[in-house]
């Protein structure tokens, strides 16, 4: 899975702000960024009477529009709100993705905290890898400011970014499984070996493999 942490907070407490300036200090530093919004209603970016729009009123499962600069995808969910889902539909083009929000997803969390807010954490301190504060929290975690984006970027690089190691997903029917370390390493393994006897294979660096059986 790409290396991901989760911005979470209040409302209002600065999240966005947050996201947008990491992306840009992470530019600078040449990495290839990917940020994720998380949506808790839903929403529409197509406009009715456009082709798109008559497509999806058709009945299409899926609709794309693609132009020499950007592509846009609109795909249906059945409630399966997941960052797994997402991260499988980016593909693996990215150094670092940065959601605002799923902060119930488990996944590497830093919190913005507002003093103004006069509110408290919104997730538990054990959840959280550090705090974006404007006052000093009691809380065994790493805190910086909200204007120390350097020093943000330098901890999410060493805490998250360095920490990546191989890593095993699932998907049944579009949706992702669950599995223990037992079950990924035995799923990683067995589909490597078979792949090492291909010949002209490359060296794997990522690989999926997708099985659809024939509808009736």
């Amino acid at each position: 899975m790409l290396p991901i942490v989760s911005i979470v907070g209040q409302a209002k407490s600065g999240k966005t702000m947050l996201v947008e300036r990491l992306i840009g200090e992470f530019r600078e530093r040449g990495y290839r960024v990917a940020a994720v919004k998380h949506a808790c209603e839903d929403f529409e970016m197509d406009r009715p009477g456009k082709d798109t729009w008559r497509y999806a009123e058709a009945g299409s499962d899926a609709v794309a529009i693609s132009a020499p600069q950007k592509i846009a995808l609109i795909k249906p969910q059945d409630n399966n709100d997941s960052i797994e889902g997402v991260l499988r539909l980016l593909g693996e083009d990215f150094d670092i993705v940065l959601v605002e929000g799923f902060h119930q997803a488990h996944v590497p969390k830093i919190e913005v905290h507002r003093r103004e807010l006069k509110k408290g954490l919104r997730c538990a301190p054990e959840e959280l890898k550090a705090i974006v504060t404007n006052e000093t929290l009691e809380v065994d975690r790493p805190q910086f400011s909200p204007d120390d984006i350097s020093g943000i970027a330098d901890f999410i690089k060493e805490r998250i970014i360095g920490k990546r190691g191989d890593e095993t997903v699932l998907f049944i029917n579009g949706s992702p499984v669950t599995l223990n370390h037992f079950a990924k390493q035995i799923i990683a393994n067995a589909l490597l070996g078979m792949v090492s006897t291909l010949k002209g294979v490359p060296e794997v660096k990522s690989l999926e493999v997708a099985v659809r059986k024939k509808v009736a």
